[in-house]
């Protein structure tokens, strides 16, 4: 098995979203191309992908639901556990990242991932001497 990694909602939303930048969303195709076996990604990341897109007004609900779904058969969704939560909150004030990224980087510890792939996140930052934050864009 591969080194798991954790892909972060804005990059999921570069992938569906059909007025996204069409040179994220080739960089954000390879990525998930090359992990698609390791690739993990939260209850959180898939709540918040349906969000931005209905919100922004990228895709009508019943669409954006159908993306999502499609996510969540491709791909392995972890639950947010209360576990998680707590980490979060060590993670903020360890570290200073606003809770919502923290929560991520949780998980992502949580699942053993060695890369979480963000655009929100200080490139090359290592997080727990495990995880490997990645702006796939730098």
């Amino acid at each position: 098995m591969n080194d798991r990694v954790f892909v972060d909602t804005n990059l999921w939303v570069y992938l569906y979203a059909d007025d996204s930048n069409k040179e994220k969303t080739e960089t954000i195709k390879s990525l998930v191309d090359k992990y698609f076996e390791d690739i993990i990604i939260s209850t959180q990341v898939l709540g918040e992908f349906f969000h931005v897109l209905v919100k922004k007004g990228l895709k009508e609900k019943e669409e954006a639901r159908q993306m999502g779904l499609e996510i969540s058969s491709n791909f392995n969704v972890v639950d947010v556990l209360s576990s998680s939560v707590i980490k979060a909150m060590d993670i903020s004030i360890l570290n200073g990242f606003a809770y919502w990224d923290s929560l991520i980087l949780a998980v992502a510890l949580e699942n053993n991932c060695s890369t979480l792939y963000t655009e929100d996140m200080q490139d090359g930052q290592i997080i727990e001497k495990k995880l490997k934050i990645i702006n796939p864009f730098s």
